[in-house]
């Protein structure tokens, strides 16, 4: 036992099990075993043989012992196992990240030291964010090495640009300390003179060049850096562009161009050009390139402001010395001039007050003529306007810039010039002859006015020598001319009206009411003229009402429209009032004028009316509850195509479009259905056309689209007699018929006259109708083709829409057009791949934003259907 033990305990320890270690493992079980069994026999007082063996194996219990005492060491070596081989696992992993450490400390260390030049990637984690920073860093040195070079090529150029007050000489040192700082071949530098860009200093090959050179502004390259303002940075250049000898490099061409404007707050100052031999140039010489053009382009325009300067200030000296020598001259002439002065001011003074009595009696004159009440015109004898007063504006609007007179033929009624024609040509023979014309005369407000002239031949008088014209504005003596005339004429009217008229002032008192109103309530006229309200004996409820209205219309001034019963002459009286405020010239209400109109046997007749509309009202609901009972709706097109809708609005309670569907066995038919009219004519045919075409399914095995629409063409013109002779009838229907295989995936469509839209991989084709309707009176020696059937093999997804013309012949949108066929491609096609949920809220929306506050014309059916 202690050597098994042992044994255990060492193959605990051991990685691999050798064939000795079995062996002896088996022996040790069989010797446990042998223990067991010699128990079991001792306790049955049994001896130990292999008969009694096999005699206590006939009990459960000691093969179960048996299978015990076998299934733990199988246990214990299974676990060994499994923990030998987590082991070796483990081992693995941890060689592999010591590894990938000792990599990553190496990768660190070289990051640490700086050499990023030469980094690579390690597998994990941690290697690849090492490598992001060596990477960052990198790129953070060479941004920091570029952004250096930078600043003190800045530096270097700005000490030069410091170092010089000379144009010349500047631009000479600035090119060659650019070229020779960025490694350039050779360039020229241009300032802008007089819209042109000129050349004043060339740098190549070490050495300054004299190439004097004018190049406009928006020619070549130079030229369109300096329109445009912008860096030109080009690889590419032509042969003859930039071609300079140099005795020692020989004859070199440069392979890059930088071309850049010199710009001060925006605006030009030159430009610069440098070639190099690179082909393609580093990201910070063209960075530097950029910042110098506001540096140098601000140096340069001090500059010249200072040339500038220092020539205004020498000019300005040479002009001093010139006033000096011309000061002694001018002391002289300014004495000999204050002596004409004084001279000159005393005639000034006699002169100012003779021109100031001119001037106040032509301003006397002008406010005469301006706010006179007429005006004055003088013709000549060839009818010419000569002159005309101010006051024209005043009264006619137009001025002397409107270059219109008061006889303007222009502004004149043919009536009104036929009259002042004949006027002046009476003057004209009539030598000191004197007339008076009225016309009428279009105002500049647009404003009708009538006006009144006197003509008076004064050609022979040598102060006018013209005919003159006294024009004044006649309207208000018109207006009221004709007032009193309408209000003798009202009166006429009043007297013979059949309507009650009574005038009150604002005190309550009659004082006009007209002979009829005894007849509305029983009293004599002249019985209440005079009389105020509350003193009346007339009906309580028309007494409060006029004491009412006056009331209101005090405080409102607003017309009072009524409805009231009076009881007159044994009977009650229905009366529409209406008490109208009259106000005075000055708006003032003055009375209020009650008007009432007998409604009596118009009251009777209304509500037999409004009785026969509530039946007729009645029966059309009835027949609109029938006609939404028969017809289908979008829930039994969905039943069998769940993504699909019916965007359906009558135009009336009941409507002569209509959807319809059928199934019979593998096919189903769907059809938007259009027939003649709308309201209950429309659909009475709809209940025709519905029965119809179930009919014609129910009797055929199989019938195609154009197939049906064939047989009901005939049908309907049989049920209507339309084929019967002595016929007029044209009612019929306009339809698009849809016919689907559910097994074969087969789509047919036949129309009259309306369309198919068919949407498939976000293509819309079109499918048009045969050109004929369903219905009709046949036409005499026409032969009618049948209809045509149009086949296509659907796929699912494929989407169809058919329609009514009722949403292509909507009017409305900002121009009061239609909504046109058009429109319902254009929102397929412009979102083909949308569902039927988006189409369906489209159009719904489109149709009621496109009708506005239009009404709708006609029955609005459209159907899509996703297959």
């Amino acid at each position: 036992m202690a050597r098994l033990s042992k044994k255990i305990k060492q193959l605990l320890t051991m990685s691999v099990f050798t064939e000795r270690d079995w062996y002896l493992l088996s022996l040790g079980l069989l010797f446990v075993l042998f223990l067991v069994w010699a128990g079991f026999m001792s306790f049955n007082d049994l001896y130990f043989s292999a008969r009694n063996i096999a005699i206590i194996h006939r009990s459960l219990l000691v093969w179960g012992i048996d299978l015990l005492v076998v299934s733990i060491p199988v246990c214990i070596l299974a676990i060994i196992n499994f923990n030998y081989e987590q082991k070796k696992k483990l081992s693995a992993e941890i060689n592999k990240l010591k590894s990938q450490l000792d990599k990553n400390v190496d990768l660190a260390e070289q990051i640490g030291r700086g050499e990023l030049d030469d980094i690579e990637l390690v597998d994990g984690k941690l290697s690849e964010a090492l490598f992001n920073l060596g990477t960052n860093l990198k790129s953070t040195k060479t941004k920091e090495e570029s952004y250096n070079w930078i600043s003190k090529g800045k530096e270097k150029i700005s000490d030069i640009l410091r170092s010089h007050n000379k144009v010349n000489q500047l631009a000479d040192d600035v090119i060659r300390g650019i070229i020779e700082y960025s490694g350039g071949l050779q360039g020229s530098l241009y300032l802008l003179q007089d819209k042109e860009l000129v050349n004043i200093a060339t740098y190549a090959h070490n050495r300054k060049r004299f190439e004097k050179q004018v190049v406009p502004v928006g020619k070549g390259l130079i030229g369109d850096v300096a329109f445009e303002k912008q860096l030109i940075y080009r690889t590419e250049i032509p042969d003859d562009y930039f071609h300079i000898t140099s005795g020692l490099l020989g004859d070199r061409k440069p392979k890059s161009l930088l071309i850049v404007p010199l710009l001060q707050e925006e605006e030009l100052q030159g430009v610069f050009e440098i070639g190099y031999l690179q082909e393609s140039l580093p990201k910070h010489i063209i960075k530097f390139a950029e910042e110098l053009s506001s540096v140098i382009g601000r140096t340069f325009y001090n500059l010249k402001i200072n040339e500038r300067t220092e020539l205004l200030l020498q000019e300005s000296q040479e002009m001093t010395v010139t006033l000096k020598e011309n000061e002694k001259q001018l002391q002289l002439n300014a004495a000999e001039m204050i002596e004409a002065q004084e001279e000159l001011e005393k005639s000034n003074k006699l002169l100012e007050g003779h021109i100031q009595e001119v001037e106040h009696a032509q301003q006397r004159l002008e406010a005469l003529l301006t706010n006179a009440s007429e005006f004055i015109s003088i013709y000549n004898e060839k009818q010419e306007l000569v002159f005309e007063s101010p006051s024209v504006k005043q009264i006619l609007g137009y001025g002397p810039e409107d270059e219109v007179s008061g006889m303007d033929p222009e502004l004149m009624t043919p009536r009104g010039y036929k009259t002042i024609n004949n006027l002046f040509q009476y003057l004209l023979v009539t030598p000191g002859g004197e007339r008076t014309a009225q016309y009428t005369y279009l105002k500049k407000s647009g404003e009708k006015l009538f006006l009144e002239t006197t003509g008076k031949n004064l050609l022979h008088d040598p102060a006018i020598k013209g005919i003159i014209f006294n024009t004044q504005d006649i309207t208000e003596r018109k207006r009221a001319e004709k007032e009193e005339r309408m209000k003798s004429r009202m009166q006429s009217l009043s007297e013979n009206s059949p309507d009650m008229i009574i005038r009150i002032n604002t005190g309550g008192k009659l004082v006009y009411v007209n002979p009829k109103v005894a007849d509305f309530i029983g009293v004599p006229a002249m019985d209440l003229v005079k009389k105020r309200v509350t003193e009346l004996d007339i009906d309580e409820r028309f007494k409060a009402y006029m004491l009412d209205s006056l009331k209101q219309i005090r405080s409102e001034e607003e017309q009072i429209i009524s409805e009231i019963e009076v009881e007159a002459a044994e009977q009650t009286l229905i009366m529409e009032i209406k008490a109208i405020p009259e106000l005075n010239e000055d708006k003032d209400l003055e009375s209020v004028l009650f008007v009432a109109h007998d409604m009596t046997e118009f009251k009777k007749i209304e509500q037999e009316i409004k009785e026969k509309n509530k039946k007729i009202s009645d029966s059309i609901n009835y027949a609109q509850r029938i006609q939404t009972a028969i017809l289908p709706d979008t829930e039994v097109l969905q039943q069998f195509f769940p993504r699909s809708f019916i965007f359906y609005r009558p135009k009336d309670v009941v409507s002569g479009d209509f959807p319809w569907m059928f199934k019979k066995g593998r096919h189903f038919y769907v059809a938007a259905v259009d027939c003649t009219g709308h309201g209950v004519p429309g659909a009475l045919l709809s209940f025709i056309g519905y029965f119809l075409m179930n009919n014609i399914v129910n009797a055929s095995e199989s019938v195609t689209a154009a197939e049906l629409l064939d047989k009901l063409h005939l049908d309907v013109r049989r049920t209507l007699r339309q084929d019967q002779e002595g016929s007029n009838g044209r009612d019929g229907m306009d339809l698009a018929l849809v016919k689907i295989d559910l097994e074969s995936n087969e789509l047919q469509f036949s129309g009259a006259h309306n369309p198919l839209y068919y949407l498939s991989d976000g293509e819309l084709s079109v499918y048009k109708g045969s050109r004929k309707g369903i219905g009709g009176k046949p036409l005499a020696r026409k032969v009618e083709k049948d209809f045509e059937n149009n086949v296509v093999q659907y796929k699912k997804g494929d989407q169809f829409f058919i329609f009514s013309d009722g949403l292509p012949d909507q009017v409305g949108g900002p121009k009061g057009r239609k909504y046109q066929s058009k429109r319902i491609r254009e929102a397929l096609e412009s979102e083909p791949n949308q569902t039927m949920a988006h189409f369906e809220r489209h159009f719904s929306n489109d149709f009621y934003d496109w009708m506005g506050e239009l009404k709708q014309v006609d029955d609005v059916l459209l159907i899509g259907v996703e297959l």
